[in-house]
């Protein structure tokens, strides 16, 4: 071998020595970052660590103390495991270790997203949102379905309520009046569903539904005058076309010195009057037993002197009772119900009112309806994902057997303005019959409201 040769061999060695040294010089300065599976599994390392060495009376609603006392132990913790972790990996970790013990996991980033809508969970590993109507895909995810179950058990223990399989499906509702619907196996095939409808932190007013282009000022003045004159009136529309949140604005003007009784399945109305009274059904207990319906409130409700009755929504039989409390003097009553157009809605009700198991002829029921009713407000969801009232109608009466129906007001799309449809509730220049009862509560309705000139005539 030449001495070229050699002397290239002998140095090899010490090169790759000098370049191995360099490279473990790099290696120690540049922070360890935990690939996914190694982060999960220190996250929940940590979490358990955190847990263990909570004071398990700490009262979790002090909510600053509570954090400060896990942030501390957070850090303790992973000075003792040597995690080497970037300061925005830090707070990642700390952010989802809070969540996990203080709120509902990786639901609680976008419960705090305001422009969130609606959250709807597909089994552990699929987390739905709808943004502007639009339903998006998120990053977010659970770790399995037992990881959902325990956020699922932590909504609606504190409401006194179960999920199993002796009762797989429950309606719930979180602290700040968001409702939540849960629905587990054998019934849900892909894994826990939980679906979660978002009200704003802050009451959305009147000012704010005509901001959206839900409806004109002209109509919300109509409809303020409509509650105060004390009408009986049902929002109606299809699921998530926004019929709660009108429900809640309207009852808004429902004057301060009145007793308001609401009823719903999952409290969840915000009236912001000083008077009311809230009451929720309940489910059966593990026995069976104990349940309280919607129609048990509505019925125990008329012995609680109200003067206004607000049911979240008549789903069922509940609906025979309503009609006969605003035929007997509770004037001023509002509800919701699920249907396609105004007309249907009076279907639904004939049918609800059968469901309670009356035998009353279809006369009789109708008869009960066209006397109960004044006013049915229809809302929609467009294809654009807006929310718009579509229809305000008026129950006029009977002609025979059939109840009389009138538009007063109806959506005109004019046109379609870079994916969004542009349009308004117009007058159909049909004054309302109702008109007597509204002066006679000290209230005017505008000609011009129902599309009149100052000489009476109807504008073109």
């Amino acid at each position: 071998m030449s001495l070229l040769k050699r002397i290239e061999k002998s140095q090899k060695p010490e090169e790759d020595i000098r370049t191995t040294k360099l490279e473990e010089l790099r290696l120690k300065r540049r922070p360890a970052r935990p690939a996914r599976d190694t982060f999960s599994e220190l996250k929940n390392h940590v979490q358990k660590k955190v847990i263990a060495e909570l004071d398990p009376r700490m009262d979790l609603s002090q909510t600053a103390e509570v954090r400060g006392v896990i942030e501390e132990m957070f850090n303790t913790v992973l000075a003792e495991e040597n995690a080497v972790l970037s300061r925005a990996e830090r707070n990642v970790l700390l952010e989802q270790i809070v969540a996990e013990i203080m709120g509902l996991g990786p639901l609680e980033p976008l419960l705090k997203d305001e422009s969130i809508t609606e959250i709807m969970v597909n089994g552990s590993q699929r987390i739905y949102i709808e943004r502007q109507g639009k339903i998006e895909k998120t990053s977010y995810r659970f770790e399995s379905d037992e990881h959902v179950m325990r956020i699922v058990d932590r909504i609606v223990a504190p409401l006194g309520r179960r999920v199993d399989e002796s009762q797989p499906y429950v309606d719930a509702r979180l602290p700040d009046g968001s409702r939540v619907n849960v629905i587990i196996p054998p019934l849900a095939i892909q894994g826990p569903i939980i679906t979660i409808r978002l009200f704003s932190k802050v009451p959305y007013t009147m000012e704010d539904l005509v901001g959206f282009g839900t409806m004109t000022p002209e109509i919300a003045e109509f409809l303020e005058i409509c509650v105060k004159s004390r009408l009986n009136i049902i929002i109606s529309g299809g699921t998530g076309s926004g019929k709660t949140t009108t429900l809640n604005v309207l009852s808004g003007y429902i004057p301060n010195d009145e007793r308001i009784v609401t009823i719903e399945n999952a409290a969840e109305l915000q009236l912001q009057q000083e008077h009311i009274v809230s009451l929720e059904s309940r489910l059966a207990n593990i026995e069976g037993k104990g349940e309280v319906t919607i129609r048990d409130l509505v019925v125990n409700s008329l012995r609680m002197r109200p003067d206004r009755i607000v049911v979240g929504e008549v789903r069922a039989g509940e609906a025979l009772d309503m009609l006969q409390a605003m035929n007997t003097g509770h004037d001023g009553s509002l509800t919701t119900c699920h249907s396609n157009s105004p007309r249907d809605t009076l279907a639904r009700l004939e049918t609800m009112v059968l469901m309670a198991g009356t035998e009353l002829p279809h006369r009789a029921i109708r008869e009960q309806v066209s006397s109960a009713l004044n006013l049915i407000v229809h809302q929609e969801r467009l294809r654009d994902g807006s929310r718009k009232l579509v229809n305000i109608t008026e129950v006029q009466g009977m002609e025979g057997d059939i109840i009389v129906l009138q538009d007063l007001f109806a959506f005109e799309q004019t046109g379609f303005d870079e994916g969004r449809i542009v349009g308004h509730l117009r007058p159909t220049g049909v004054r309302p019959k109702f008109t007597e009862l509204v002066d006679a509560s000290g209230y005017h309705l505008d000609a011009k409201l129902f599309g009149y000139d100052q000489r009476g005539r109807l504008r073109a």
